[in-house]
């Protein structure tokens, strides 16, 4: 059932109630990794939990320049991390990201000599600093004998979870793939928690600060961790998590130093999320932050594949962008009707947008959406 208190901590430990947070670094370290699917989506993430000062150019400038990192190492999917903690989670993670994949590695014919071949092409041809498109290293996988149509993608990701490739910076709008120990050199830094049970500690640490209060089940998928191994790291994590009974439950966060959080005074507060942010896209139980009244199979196959407009920690409808030249439009869908202050605050957070991308930013009014209705799912 929907949980106020649970939404608020959140919140809070997301980075989303209150702007504690300098760079983009800082924001990928504190949640160990941040889902980077939609490169776009991501950035706005960030930027949100930077406050209105940050700009879409602050996170393209870190990521170019290898303060942030993207690879595959969680579930399997792209995951912004910090250089310093990139060698660690994988080593924790990628044996069992492995496995996860098994079953696409048969179908597409790539057994374990094919892959290692593959990463081996793939780092010869990305050495002496080279940063290279997926077009160039399927074109050199071609020369070597292996076919990259409709498996370079996996052939690719097993590299990646080996720690032998990680991104490098764009190409214009083109993403570039480097060599990790070139892109990330070794240093005490990034050799960080070799020892399995120190990294184990570290990153449920890590998940439950930054994404708590949350059960032993959403620390498992998040990370790809097995149910007991996300129990093994709760007990490794010391005092520093609280177990706390709510709702008739068991939930693990981290107080915050300044005690309980609660939500600005003059609210609501409202968030444009990015689908697949950490803020909703990190849990297997979505209950405490979504009303079940609300729920449906519209909902679930539409709003919540759909970014995520959020109010007082609470989803309440899924949202659309649309990025002109010189404007960006959101277009609400929303579950809930919005009082005089729920539509400033909703406006607000779209000028918000405007800002980070640097385009004038428009709300969809009534006029402009297709049934002429309200901001609402009939």
């Amino acid at each position: 059932m929907p949980n106020p208190q649970i939404a608020t901590r959140r919140l809070n430990a997301s980075g989303l109630l209150t702007t504690r947070f300098a760079s983009p670094a800082e924001v990928v370290r504190w949640s160990g990794a941040v889902q980077s699917q939609d490169y776009p989506g991501a950035s706005w993430g960030i930027g949100q939990r930077l406050g209105p000062v940050a700009r879409q150019a602050d996170i393209d400038a870190s990521f170019d320049a290898g303060e942030i990192v993207r690879t595959h190492a969680l579930r399997p999917t792209w995951h912004f991390l910090h250089p310093a903690d990139i060698r660690w989670i994988l080593r924790l993670t990628s044996p069992r990201v492995h496995r996860l994949n098994a079953l696409y590695y048969r179908r597409l014919e790539l057994d374990g000599s094919t892959r290692a071949r593959g990463t081996d092409v793939v780092a010869r041809a990305l050495e002496g600093g080279r940063h290279l498109t997926r077009v160039e290293l399927g074109a050199a996988l071609a020369r070597a004998g292996i076919e990259p149509a409709g498996r370079i993608g996996y052939l690719l990701i097993h590299a990646e979870l080996d720690g032998v490739v990680v991104s490098g910076p764009r190409r214009g709008r083109q993403f570039t793939y480097a060599l990790l120990d070139e892109r990330v050199p070794a240093s005490p830094g990034t050799r960080a928690f070799d020892d399995r049970d120190a990294a184990l500690a570290e990153l449920t640490r890590r998940y439950f600060s930054s994404h708590g209060p949350a059960q032993p089940p959403d620390f498992a998928w998040w990370a790809s961790l097995t149910l007991g191994e996300a129990r093994e790291g709760l007990a490794l994590a010391g005092d520093g998590l609280v177990r706390e009974r709510i709702d008739d439950a068991d939930w693990w966060w981290v107080p915050p130093p300044g005690g309980e959080p609660s939500m600005p005074p003059g609210g609501p507060l409202v968030h444009l999320l990015p689908n697949y942010d950490e803020y909703l896209g990190s849990y297997r139980d979505h209950r405490p932050t979504f009303d079940a009244a609300l729920l449906g199979a519209r909902w679930v196959e539409e709003v919540f594949a759909a970014h995520l407009v959020v109010r007082d920690g609470m989803a309440i409808g899924g949202w659309r962008r649309e990025n002109g030249r010189r404007e960006v439009v959101v277009r609400p869908d929303l579950l809930v009707e919005l009082d005089l202050d729920g539509r400033a605050a909703l406006a607000g957070a779209t000028a918000w947008l405007g800002s980070f991308a640097g385009l004038e930013a428009r709300l969809a009014d009534r006029a402009d959406l297709a049934d002429g209705g309200a901001w609402r799912v009939r």
